[in-house]
């Protein structure tokens, strides 16, 4: 093994390098990925698990989706669009999703902020899984989701190209569409792409699932300007909207809310990010320099809809903006040994306006009633990693200082808001050691300990009021922080024959932030009251695992992921763990010519369920086993394409009705997942 500071001005930017066919979701050992260390680097050398992720060119899925059946990755979900990714059993807020390696922060009870980037503009998605507060800070805990676009790179010769695709789905009326054009010479590089679905409500063994389906559109510009030698500028800009999206697991009647009203869903009619980033590479020294300045906003409407009225009887505008900066240096200090040093600032501020219609019978009177009034969070932080050899063995050491301050301006409204006392201050060490150690050829054990926080966000401290879940909700500016101490052993291994990773962790989350079934109600409202409230301790262990190997001409692969969760204050299983699966998978790979793979899933009954923390709304969930296939044909250059392919992929061959555990709605009424599909595929690069 040996350290070498090859193409780091790149990969600080969250390039990846490898390149596979863009037909199906992989996963894939032996190549690089810049997450793990903020630099490029073989996954096999990387003391933490990876996964790494592809979608097709046009891609009617949502990022969460891609996770699912993936070793140790699931989804919680609140409908089609709502796609939260969970690492290892920890849920949205301690997972860290990124576009480009930039954070997107916001403070959702309902979507997902992953879905809020169109799959088919991605080169592909990394997954670190663990914890990663020394690189990312407050919130990676559960890991990192990055989310990674192709890059402006620059050219000797001067060169055009891109890749088009475009997708037609049966289950849901669905079309997509992407298209990516490059542009490169010695002193100026251009990504400029657009990608767009519609689709409609799905099909379920049920029948069509109502509010399911919505419209998304999607626009990336990325330019790179060469200043001098070792010198250059870029510029990163994004914009993501989405129109008519429903949140089905929403749905609630009764618990408070005015019995005229019948039930309620909320739903979004309009929602956007945009990301507007300046950034500056250059090599000083004998290292390099990356820094950028960016400000990302999330805007969305969220409203109410009453069955019976068939009107919004809720209605808010919130966005949550986040300005940032952030510097690292990454520099060798001797044969085998690189140093990053690092610092990263920024504030995220969010003031919701909501308006209420409240005056049964006619509710009509528009009231101001605001969860809470110009929130801010600023975060700060230093950290340093080293990463150096002790002979055959790879050492990766980090450690971070942050300090995040919450306050606002009121919490609540009415009589019972509150504008004293919601500011803190949080002071937060995260600190990790890796180690890799070769055992053979293209096989390594590594080992991981490490030490993540997750400072409480802009709901949990200051939002009170009624959710869409049916409780009445009461933040807590003073929460402490969450802190996770978590320790992994694993062997990985990019043998030509069988290729293989497995990995056993447990992580221990201190101060654990949840929203409290009280059993009282909310004097105005009647609605019954979840306090947010720190609960003394939870753990959760587990082990996971992913195969693949040549069977003649075919190629067989397999995954698993069990895992347990507990929550020691009410000694029972933590709420909404992910049921034990297990994926089988064989096919025929080709680069030219036909291929094909067929996968089966099963997910077991998950029964360890959370009765007492949850005051009985969490039921057990049956398992299941689903079936999937595809084929398809890889042509070479066809027309103005150098290369092109076309794929079908049939899901839930069976059309088997079931919901994962992790789908959010009331108890015996979970949203069904889609049924039986067929999707046809057409892609192209030029």
């Amino acid at each position: 093994m040996h350290l070498r500071l090859r193409a780091l001005a790149p990969a600080m930017l969250g390039l990846s390098f490898a390149s596979l066919p863009a037909v199906a979701a992989d996963t894939v050992l032996g190549t690089q990925v810049v997450t793990a260390k903020g630099y490029a680097a073989d996954v096999l050398e990387t003391p933490q698990a990876v996964e790494i992720l592809h979608a097709p060119a046009a891609s009617g899925a949502v990022a969460g989706e891609l996770l699912r059946g993936k070793p140790g990755l699931s989804a919680q979900s609140d409908g089609a669009w709502g796609q939260n990714p969970v690492l290892r059993g920890l849920k949205k807020e301690s997972v860290v999703v990124m576009v480009d390696g930039l954070r997107v922060n916001s403070a959702q009870p309902q979507g997902a902020i992953a879905s809020f980037m169109d799959l088919g503009l991605l080169e592909r998605v990394e997954v670190v899984k663990g914890p990663g507060s020394v690189l990312y800070g407050s919130g990676a805990m559960g890991g990192v989701v990055n989310l990674i676009t192709p890059e402006a790179e620059f050219s000797d010769q001067a060169r055009t190209g891109g890749r088009a695709g475009v997708r037609f789905s049966s289950v849901d009326k669905g079309i997509a569409g992407a298209l990516l054009l490059q542009h490169a010479s010695a002193d100026n590089a251009l990504v400029l792409g657009v990608a767009g679905r519609d689709v409609d409500d799905y099909r379920s063994p049920d029948g069509r699932e109502a509010r399911t389906g919505y419209q998304s559109d999607t626009l990336l510009a990325k330019y790179r300007h060469r200043v001098a030698d070792g010198v250059s500028l870029r510029l990163n800009l994004q914009r993501h909207n989405d129109e008519d999206v429903w949140y089905p697991g929403s749905t609630r009647s009764g618990a408070g809310i005015p019995p005229p009203l019948g039930k309620v869903t909320i739903h979004s009619p309009e929602q956007r990010r945009e990301l507007y980033e300046l950034g500056i590479d250059a090599a000083l020294g004998e290292g390099q320099l990356a820094a950028e300045v960016y400000r990302q906003e999330v805007f969305r409407q969220i409203r109410a809809r009453a069955a019976n009225t068939g009107r919004d009887y809720v209605r808010n505008d919130v966005t949550f903006s986040t300005d940032g900066m952030r510097a690292r240096y990454v520099f060798p200090v001797a044969d085998g040994h690189l140093l990053t040093l690092g610092a990263e600032t920024w504030r995220m501020t969010g003031d919701p306006e909501r308006y209420m219609d409240n005056n049964a019978p006619l509710f009509n009177n528009n009231v101001r009633n605001d969860p809470f009034s110009d929130g801010r969070i600023r975060s700060t932080g230093v950290f340093v990693q080293d990463e150096f050899e002790l002979g055959a063995t790879r050492l990766v050491a980090g450690a971070r200082y942050d300090r995040v301050k919450g306050n606002a301006s009121q919490k609540g409204s009415g009589p019972s808001a509150l504008t004293t006392g919601l500011d803190s201050v949080d002071n937060n060490l995260s600190w990790s050691l890796g180690v890799v150690h070769p055992l053979a050829e293209a096989l390594n054990a590594y080992a991981n300990i490490g030490r993540a926080y997750r400072a409480a966000d802009m709901r949990e401290r200051f939002e009170d009021s009624a959710r869409g879940d049916g409780y009445f909700h009461v933040g807590n500016p003073q929460l402490d922080p969450e802190v996770s101490t978590s320790f992994e052993i694993g062997l990985k291994s990019t043998a030509a024959g069988l290729s293989y990773n497995v990995a056993a962790f447990y992580t221990r989350i201190d101060d654990y932030i949840a929203g409290r079934i009280t059993g009282a109600s909310h004097p105005g409202t009647g609605l019954p009251l979840k306090r947010t409230e720190n609960l003394d301790k939870v753990s959760i262990y587990g082990i996971e695992g992913s195969a693949s190997m040549p069977l003649g001409a075919f190629v067989a692969d397999a995954g698993f992921t069990w895992l347990r969760g507990k929550n020691h204050q009410d000694n029972e299983p933590l709420f909404q763990m992910p049921a034990p699966e297990l994926t089988l998978g064989i096919g025929q790979p080709a680069e030219r010519g036909f291929w094909w793979r067929a996968q089966l899933r099963a997910v077991a009954e998950q029964d360890r369920i959370a009765t007492r923390f949850s005051n009985g709304t969490e039921n057990r969930t049956a398992g299941f086993v689903t079936a999937d296939a595809g084929f398809g044909w890889h042509f070479g250059k066809v027309g103005a394409f150098e290369s092109a392919g076309l794929a079908v992929q049939l899901t839930n061959l069976a059309d088997k009705r079931y919901h994962e555990h992790q789908t959010d709605g009331v108890s015996g009424n979970e949203l069904a997942a889609p049924g039986r599909g067929v999707a046809l595929s057409l892609n192209g690069s030029f």
